[in-house]
């Protein structure tokens, strides 16, 4: 009789390295990798070795950076989705994009499970398992770390000494370092000094995409989007695709100390975590698209937006994306964006993103309103009624005050 099989969301780091053996170890599963690509970058190198010599009888490498930046980053930077104002959801965006191919994978092979190497403290196990309960509620779900009666190692040092007993002897170290996420959009650093929140970060020890403003060119350098329906179409007079897009953007702000924020943030399970971001094309970005709404929308739209922006922030975090109200909310930004279109310039300076002027055939801004000369469609005089009106709440209850005040003597 064949195996069960259960698919593995691989990275070819020890955590997951050590699983393959323990999941047939444990289970007498026949393992399938499944490495989905982001835009890790060179962190895919010499995976499918690996994965076979740690005894996976198959490994999937899946590219899906274009779908990550059409289908997830870009409906979070038209909603101005931002987690508590500093954080940019590189990580909660792949998520989902990641889950949904886990299942695409699972069915393909007929597996019975989905394995992830998430922790029982951090937010992925929530946005693994929530997307693949949405999208195939009959598959089970292993997460090796929570489960502590059968998987026993506690540090790196005892996932190095149980892959050497199954015959993995692999470069890796026991030493420590950041605990690091990482894709097209962003990378995320936690642990070492960062876990005491009174250190400052050892930004030459941490960065990977750019440096400190301090070490920053000292000449600005300027740079113009455009867009169409809120979606970033060329740079710098060149057309090209999202991907593109952000990984020019990542060069350009990485060399300008763009885009480092250090946060605490309240995690979805109930504790605050200290982590470094870095999200310089991101950073980018999301002004460049802010700027261009500035133009276009009007005020009250762009109040409800901002409230929606949270909403839609609110649920990419704690790994609701396949959801009916995510579908809501995206469903209302997409509306907001059909007049997004033009062209932004800004120039990048020292970890600085300074504006360099906007324009859109759909600007709403009015010289002739706007400016302290008088025009005809705006009547001075009118403003009179206009505060009588707006005020009258306020002048209402403060002389509603002032006879209670007079009673009392």
């Amino acid at each position: 009789m064949a195996k069960e099989k259960v698919v593995l969301a691989y990275s070819g780091g020890l955590d997951t390295t050590a699983i393959i053996p323990w999941l047939k170890e444990t289970f007498d599963y026949e393992v399938i990798c499944c490495c989905i690509d982001c835009g890790q970058g060179e962190e895919l190198d010499g995976l499918e070795e690996r994965a076979k010599l740690s005894g996976a009888s198959k490994l999937y490498i899946e590219n899906i950076i274009d779908e990550f930046c059409e289908e997830y980053i870009m409906p979070c930077v038209q909603a101005g989705a931002v987690y508590e104002n500093k954080y940019l959801l590189g990580t909660s965006m792949a998520r989902p994009a990641i889950a949904k191919k886990l299942v695409e994978i699972a069915h393909k092979e007929g597996a019975a499970a989905i394995c992830h190497g998430a922790t029982g403290k951090g937010n992925d196990q929530i946005r693994f398992e929530l997307g693949i309960k949405a999208l195939a509620p009959e598959l089970k779900i292993i997460a090796p770390w929570r489960m502590t009666d059968v998987w026993t190692m506690q540090s790196r040092e005892d996932e190095i000494e149980y892959c050497r007993k199954h015959g993995i002897d692999l470069p890796f170290s026991a030493d420590s370092s950041y605990s690091r996420d990482r894709n097209l959009w962003h990378i995320s650093h936690e642990g070492l000094e960062l876990e005491e929140p009174s250190n400052e970060p050892n930004y030459e020890h941490l960065l990977v995409l750019g440096v400190t403003p301090e070490k920053a060119p000292d000449k600005p350098e300027y740079v113009s989007m455009t867009f169409e329906k809120g979606i970033p179409v060329s740079l710098n007079g060149k057309k090209m695709k999202v991907s593109e897009i952000i990984t020019e953007l990542n060069q350009l702000g990485g060399k300008h100390g763009i885009g480092i924020v250090d946060i605490v943030e309240n995690r979805v399970v109930g504790m605050k975590s200290r982590g470094v971001y870095e999200t310089p094309g991101g950073t980018i970005l999301m002004e460049a698209h802010d700027q261009l709404e500035e133009l276009v929308l009007d005020r009250a739209t762009m109040e409800t937006k901002k409230d929606m922006g949270n909403k839609m922030a609110q649920i990419v975090y704690e790994g609701k994306w396949f959801t009916p109200l995510r579908e809501a909310v995206q469903a209302f930004v997409e509306s907001t964006q059909e007049y997004v279109t033009g062209e932004v310039k800004f120039k990048l300076y020292k970890g600085n993103i300074i504006k360099a002027g906007t324009t859109s055939p759909y600007s709403l801004y009015s010289e002739d309103l706007a400016s302290f000369t008088t025009g005809d469609m705006y009547d001075h005089h009118d403003a009179d009624g206009f505060i009588t009106l707006f005020g009258l709440p306020l002048k209402v209850r403060a002389m509603k005050m002032a006879s209670l005040e007079r009673d009392k003597k």
